[in-house]
């Protein structure tokens, strides 16, 4: 008869990969895909760097975990943002500042996730979080112009628009530690998203 695992024995493994990734989380915040080696991530678990291969098979697999959990959040809250109550250019518009201004109070994983230099299998996630991303934006869209509230406009399109420059402009200041966020950045990050959509910006 094969060994099955006790149900103490499961809750303590999943206990322990979920330990893991939030430590592999948080190394990737402070130094990047790239420096956030198996051992780094062990060693900020308080565990040995074999014991990372009890949970996933290799770095990449880790990887992708960690960028499907914070990438996923980041997601919900959005849509949280945009199916909430209201008319569709206010949830436009809030949608827009709450994932700036989310992305710009934790910087290190924020920049990780849009653009930091990552392996290939990250990179290929980071492709399906964007259509996400434009999903959500495109549905956003085509209420307001059901509504009246934006002129008529191929939803995908501006939705892919808004995804793209939303990043683009977060970009920088993601990767400047110093830089501050600026009530002025969010108000002209919103006003520019308003503008992408045609709805008025007043």
């Amino acid at each position: 008869m094969a060994y099955r695992k006790t149900p103490a024995e499961i809750s303590r493994l999943e206990a322990a990969r979920e330990h893991l990734v939030a430590c592999a989380t948080e190394v990737v915040a402070d130094v990047g895909w790239s420096q956030a080696s198996v051992a780094a991530v062990a060693d900020a678990a308080g565990i040995a760097a074999g014991s990372v291969y009890q949970h996933f098979p290799s770095k990449a697999a880790l990887a992708v975990e960690v960028f499907r959990r914070a990438a996923g959040r980041e997601v919900e809250v959005l849509g949280e943002v945009l199916h909430g109550s209201g008319d569709p250019v206010e949830r436009l518009r809030l949608g827009a500042e709450v994932f700036a201004r989310r992305a710009l109070e934790n910087r290190g994983l924020a920049y990780a996730l849009l653009a930091a230099p990552a392996e290939p299998a990250v990179g290929a996630e980071r492709l399906d979080f964007r259509r996400r991303y434009r999903a959500l934006f495109a549905e956003i869209v085509h209420q307001g112009v059901t509504a009246g509230q934006l002129p008529p406009q191929n939803a995908a399109i501006t939705a892919a628009a808004l995804t793209g420059a939303i990043g683009e402009v977060l970009v920088d200041p993601l990767g400047t530690p110093e830089a501050s966020a600026t009530d002025e950045l969010l108000a002209d990050l919103t006003a520019t998203a308003l503008r992408c959509a045609g709805a008025p910006t007043h």
